[in-house]
């Protein structure tokens, strides 16, 4: 599949109380589970702080904004990207290769994002696709201190894929993990 993969691993799991990328579950952790969903993608991301995680096949990339959020984050990746790029969080441990497979099958000519949205309509642009050439559009939200990734969804043109594309993978596939009690 033509796609670089990001997971966006730098938060500091406040509400979780632990680093929640290594919690494990199923006998891997989160983070495991996010990259086995993006394993057919090249190159890979993870966009942490140097040394924290080893994950063979992942190269690690500063956050270039540290401490300001998953659109920094995104910031980061799409800046060592030429072209489309799978963007995940970490605490998405339900995500699989077919997700990412159907939402790259959405993919538009005109269109910058391809982002799906829950049982409920909502976006989830934590598990979404991203063009490279969003980058200043990117940079232009956080210099005017916006940190919700969700507006780079009305900076350009977003594909969206409706939830009855995605219902056959499960109720839990954008079930996020930030409290203990989230966990699987």
């Amino acid at each position: 599949m033509d796609l670089a993969a990001a997971i966006t691993a730098g938060g500091a799991s406040r509400r979780f109380g632990a680093d929640k990328a290594r919690h494990l579950w199923q006998g891997r952790t989160l983070l495991e589970h996010v990259a086995g969903s993006l394993e057919m993608c090249s190159p890979k991301l993870l966009i942490a702080p140097p040394g924290k995680y080893d994950l063979p096949s992942w190269r690690t990339i500063p956050d270039g904004r540290p401490g300001e959020g998953p659109l920094a984050g995104l910031e980061s990746a799409l800046s060592e990207v030429p072209g489309w790029l799978a963007f995940a969080a970490v605490d998405l441990p339900h995500l699989t290769p077919l997700f990412w497979q159907l939402l790259a099958r959405q993919r538009c000519h005109h269109a910058l994002a391809v982002c799906p949205l829950d049982h409920d309509g909502r976006p989830q642009p934590l598990a979404a696709l991203y063009h490279a050439n969003l980058l200043p559009a990117v940079s232009r939200l956080l210099d005017s201190g916006e940190r919700r990734l969700r507006e780079v969804l009305t900076a350009s043109e977003t594909c969206f894929l409706p939830w009855p594309a995605l219902a056959d993978l499960g109720a839990s596939l954008f079930h996020n993990v930030n409290y203990p009690a989230d966990a699987p």
